[in-house]
């Protein structure tokens, strides 16, 4: 299924901080100077080159992210039980312990006072094959399943089904957990969307490695018929060329994107010291 129709206004990085991740909008609110330099700088999946770290950027994004969590309101949220029932509803080939994984997730990071203005979640399940179609992007304040797609996942994560899974800069994995999305820009991939990690000792280094998503023509599910799998990323979450920019457009600005796998049931329970907010740490 690909694309529902739905619109999404677009928001300028200089804006983000009127639209978007409620109390943590100071976060987001940086200027385009500080978001040009990384727009300029992108790595290029399945090739010899990875650009400059945005280390200045994801430096300043902690100092103040920290300091916005220290003073994080946390508000009253839908229960969790409905919104795991409606995507449940909307997109019945996700397993339900994935869905209670996900929105769990989700709603530990909202009540911190990170993206509680979210209305769309994407779900990955990387313990499907790479030839099937492992994600999800519902809607939830419109109610309505947006995309179920294929999704690359890194290099050295394995085969058809991944079964390796990193952090760490230049690893050329798959890094799971919950990821808030930031703002689009034009790079090496093309149209590409920006991701920050917020799953501690999952995918704190996201930025750092640069970890985004973008369309890719190696994700092809025709090739993968005969090959035996899809192709495969430096550890981006790659998706179709086709279905790329309205995606992206989807989940920009503030949803959020949450990957499954190994070792992750974890991180549906809200524990101390469990979210993360782009942490340079490798």
């Amino acid at each position: 299924m690909t694309g529902s129709g739905a619109r999404t206004r677009v928001v300028s990085p200089a804006t983000l901080n009127e639209n978007r991740c409620g109390s943590c909008r100071q976060v987001f609110g940086a200027s385009s100077q500080e978001f040009s330099s990384f727009g300029r700088q992108t790595r290029d999946d399945e090739s010899n080159g990875i650009g400059l770290n945005p280390l200045s950027y994801v430096s300043s994004f902690l100092t103040r992210a920290l300091g916005v969590l220290a003073v994080g309101v946390v508000v009253g949220f839908p229960a969790q039980a409905d919104d795991a029932a409606l995507i449940a509803q909307l997109a019945p080939n996700i397993r339900a312990s994935v869905i209670e994984e996900a929105v769990g997730a989700m709603k530990c990071a909202q009540s911190g006072g990170v993206g509680v203005d979210a209305r769309r979640l994407a779900i990955i399940d990387y313990t499907i094959a790479s030839r099937e179609q492992r994600m999800w992007i519902v809607d939830l304040q419109a109610k309505k399943l947006l995309f179920e797609e294929h999704v690359a996942h890194g290099r050295k994560s394995g085969h058809d089904v991944p079964t390796l899974f990193s952090d760490r800069l230049g690893s050329h994995q798959t890094s799971l957990g919950l990821f808030l999305t930031d703002a689009t820009y034009q790079g090496k991939n093309g149209y590409s969307l920006k991701l920050h990690g917020l799953s501690k000792g999952f995918n704190e280094s996201a930025m750092r490695r640069m970890i985004v998503m973008h369309g890719a023509p190696y994700v092809n599910p025709r090739t993968a018929a005969g090959v035996g799998r899809l192709g495969r990323s430096w550890g981006c979450p790659a998706v179709r060329v086709d279905v790329a920019r309205p995606m992206i457009d989807a989940l920009k600005d503030g949803n959020f994107i949450y990957s499954h796998g190994p070792g992750t049931a974890s991180l549906s329970q809200c524990g101390p010291g469990s979210l993360a907010l782009a942490s340079i740490a490798d």
